[in-house]
């Protein structure tokens, strides 16, 4: 139904625009019709097209697990691995159906002010303290994959076999200045929707990096002399160069909350909605539908196509297996540079959200300040970098705090804050919608409760998972 914008003066000066939304005693509602909900959305007006509230979707979704997918489909096989990603892609298109739901029912685009309606100021804050600590966590993430990876590219690209120990060989320089000359300038953008063009260059980038997935499948053959198989024979091609559609192992249960965080983009889906044009939740929803069905869709083609290259030698980060074959191959030198700018021009996208979330909860209904903008965005690359350089352990502490945020903004939050705010002469608790929402919500929990199990065992172990989303 489409949520037209207030014309009657019921909304803000637009000379005055509030940042982070409006404040919750200003906000203005419709009364609820009796055929559904048609509420209008009166804190901002978005001009961000459908296209480009796609590749930021997208970007959002897109993280480093995909590197490690053809590892999880080694452990799962070809259609247990689709039947695995084929859920969790639509779960999640039902998890961003609940969060537009909800903010279609009381007219507010922001996730701390669901938190707030549903359960009051602390849940305002627990909103705000999970997007900010699942977000820092993933450019974390980002940023550590540019310190040890970048190093390793200039290497190569100067035919080099060991580090000559020069500073532009040193991965904490190389972040302090991607993040100066990169990242700091886009995370300045007053808006989200003026990303859409670094995130539709990001997705080229995975793109590119899909297609020399396939094009290596058909120019590797197998079995691989750099793994050490020199001995050939039929029980040894059977067992690791044939294709496999189930299996069970140790390693597939760890698959699972992998799989299940591959979709995470819950953070920025209310302030891309924010900031699109003729806002409905019909056109949100088909937003996050063809996000998700285009990640979906470079997931399986990655994971398959690097699967069945390299069958059971499969490592948990691709690149490196390729690598193994010819360190020096060109095309995989490309590749990694490609990679690394997806993930850079990933990283303004996820920073939005925090600086959202944190002016939700220290300045709200404020108007827009430059310099509290910018303020905010140095602070938070200040921190990350700081943590990056500083912290050698930064992915161990970010996996914790991933498999316990990523479940609560997949399932949790969103099924909580249906079952809340969803008037309940609408939809009754018994109703079908709440019930769902609720096994939605438990699913959560089971999924929270396996990544922390999981995490634990490998520190006793240990061995090395990433169970992150990103």
């Amino acid at each position: 139904m489409e949520l037209q914008n207030l014309s009657n003066g019921n909304y803000h000066d637009a000379a005055a625009p509030v940042e982070g939304g409006v404040p919750p005693e200003e906000e203005k509602f419709l009364p609820h019709k009796s055929d559904g909900f048609s509420p209008q959305f009166t804190d901002f007006e978005g001009k961000t097209s459908f296209g480009m509230s796609v590749f930021n979707l997208s970007n959002a979704i897109m993280g480093s697990g995909v590197l490690g997918l053809s590892y999880a489909m080694s452990n799962t096989g070809i259609v247990f691995f689709l039947i695995l990603l084929t859920c969790i892609a639509c779960l999640s298109c039902y998890s961003v159906h609940l969060l537009l739901r909800s903010a279609g029912v009381v007219g507010i685009r922001a996730y701390e002010q669901l938190g707030l309606r549903a359960f009051g100021h602390p849940g305002k804050i627990l909103a705000a303290i999970i997007i900010t600590l699942h977000n820092i966590g993933a450019m974390s993430s980002y940023l550590f994959i540019v310190k040890s990876e970048l190093p390793l590219v200039i290497q190569a690209f100067l035919d080099q076999t060991s580090s000559s120990g020069e500073w532009y060989m040193n991965g904490n320089y190389l972040i302090v200045i991607v993040s100066i000359c990169i990242i700091f300038p886009l995370a300045l953008m007053k808006h989200l929707g003026y990303l859409g063009y670094t995130s539709g260059f990001s997705i080229s980038c995975m793109v590119f990096f899909l297609s020399a997935v396939i094009y290596k499948k058909f120019n590797i053959a197998c079995p691989l002399e750099g793994f050490g198989n020199h001995s050939v024979n039929a029980v040894f091609l059977e067992d690791t160069c044939t294709a496999k559609y189930f299996t069970i192992n140790q390693e597939t249960a760890y698959t699972i909350p992998i799989l299940a965080f591959a979709f995470v983009c819950h953070p920025e889906v209310l302030p891309i909605y924010t900031e699109l044009s003729n806002p409905t939740n019909r056109r949100m929803q088909n937003i996050g539908n063809v996000s998700i069905l285009g990640m979906f869709t470079m997931y399986f083609f990655t994971a398959i196509f690097g699967y069945l290259t390299f069958f059971g030698n499969t490592e948990a980060e691709l690149l490196h297996t390729y690598s193994k074959v010819d360190p020096l191959d060109t095309l995989i030198l490309c590749v990694r540079l490609a990679v690394l700018v997806a993930v850079t021009l990933t990283v303004p996208v996820v920073l939005f959200p925090i600086r959202r979330a944190l002016l939700q909860l220290l300045f709200p209904g404020r108007p827009f300040n430059w310099i509290r903008h910018i303020t905010i965005a140095l602070c938070l690359l200040c921190v990350v970098n700081l943590l990056v350089i500083l912290v050698p352990n930064i992915r161990d502490i970010f996996g914790i705090s991933g498999a316990t945020t990523a479940p609560c903004l997949i399932f949790i939050l969103p099924g909580l804050f249906y079952i809340r705010i969803i008037p309940t002469d609408h939809e009754p608790m018994n109703s079908r919608p709440k019930i769902q929402a609720a096994c939605f919500t438990a699913l959560g929990f089971i999924f929270m409760t396996m990544s922390l199990m999981f995490i634990v065992l490998d520190w006793m172990s240990g061995e090395k998972r990433n169970l992150g989303g990103h």
